[in-house]
């Protein structure tokens, strides 16, 4: 069994699916919801035994893994300015 505060992974509860801690709801089941286009909050609203500071905290550390620090770059630290091409002048 695995158990923190955000996850449980235990074969006594889903047959060992990673689900929030405290719940019956599995992990996947927010990322389901979130492809489909599902936002947040009914994602929240149909089960309500999941804490949204555990759904935010579960895609923030999704987020982590998939991309660490290092590599986020917001857009505004990106110097495009050697795309740009000097305008023709025409005479």
């Amino acid at each position: 069994m695995l158990r923190t505060d955000l996850i449980t992974i235990d074969p006594e509860i889903t047959g060992g699916t990673p689900v929030f801690t405290g719940t019956r709801v599995p992990i996947s089941r927010l990322f389901s919801y979130l492809r489909h286009g599902h936002p947040l909050d009914e994602f929240l609203d149909d089960y309500p035994s999941v804490e949204k500071e555990q759904a935010q905290k579960v895609l923030d550390v999704a987020l982590a893994l998939l991309l660490p620090a290092h590599l986020l770059v917001e857009p505004a630290q990106i110097d495009f300015s050697f795309t740009e091409r000097p305008r023709e002048t025409t005479s």
